[in-house]
């Protein structure tokens, strides 16, 4: 069956290989890009700005107008911010939360009432393995992907009777462009210099060694045909799926110095 798509976030990593999935598989692909870029004929590309909620009501208006109709809406797009929580700048912890958080809010509330209206639909929400754990060196990242947490448990509760369907992926480490962009909002390291450098190189280790991003797209694309979706795939290697059970059945002490002493 084919299915109108509108996914944020398409010019590299996931996005990209989702929306490309996804419409090779027949399905009428939207994505959304800030700046003009290279993508498959076959997606249909939106400039959109997750910080702009004009832009945001606009690339939806534009769906609607060519389709009629959105049946699934994957809030994908997102960045990286890294460093000591004490060194962060307010400008930075505003955009990580603008981008990951309040703009899929308003993104998903200008979709909402098109799927109501049709009798249904889904709603998938890119978190991470960071929204499930508190990430050193990573704490307004991990903030914003908690935040998806709570926001589609409660969009979950409340959509139900309107045959809206919200599912959450939390990926785990995947080889994409995530160092290089987080690279790029830093916070000075400070009196945490020490532990900040050890830190970081195994965070980039972990990521450049992580899984190719067509295995994600793979998993989009079946939750996408599938009738009863699951409310949650962490999609991520069997050590990180283990430290998510962990953090569930151990004493919140114990669980810290584990993680404590991978980074």
């Amino acid at each position: 069956m084919t299915r109108v798509i509108l996914i944020t976030g398409i010019s590299t990593g996931f996005g990209r290989q989702t929306a490309h999935c996804l419409s090779e598989q027949g399905h009428s692909v939207y994505g959304t890009v800030r700046k003009d870029c290279e993508t498959s004929g076959r997606v249909n590309v939106l400039k959109m700005d997750l910080t702009d909620i004009e832009s945001i009501k606009k690339a939806v208006a534009n769906v609607v107008e060519k389709e009629g109709r959105i049946d699934i809406l994957i809030n994908n797009a997102g960045m990286h911010t890294g460093g000591p929580i004490e060194t962060t700048s307010p400008e930075n912890i505003r955009l990580q939360m603008d981008t990951n958080f309040i703009g899929m809010v308003y993104l998903t509330n200008s979709v909402l009432p098109i799927m109501r209206k049709q009798g249904g639909g889904m709603i998938i929400n890119i978190s991470s393995i960071g929204g499930l754990i508190g990430l050193p060196f990573q704490a307004f990242y991990s903030a914003s992907k908690f935040a998806v947490e709570g926001f589609s448990e409660a969009l979950r509760m409340e959509v139900r009777d309107f045959n809206i369907k919200v599912v959450v992926v939390n990926p785990g480490d995947f080889h994409t462009n995530n160092s290089a962009n987080r690279r790029n909002f830093l916070a000075p390291a400070g009196p945490y210099q020490k532990q900040f450098e050890k830190s970081l190189s195994i965070i980039e280790k972990d990521e450049s060694g992580g899984w190719d991003p067509e295995i994600l797209a793979g998993r989009i694309a079946k939750i996408v045909e599938c009738r009863n979706p699951g409310q949650r795939y962490v999609i991520a290697s069997f050590e990180q799926r283990l430290a998510v059970i962990l953090k569930r059945i151990l004493p919140g002490r114990w669980f810290m110095r584990i993680l404590a002493s991978h980074y």
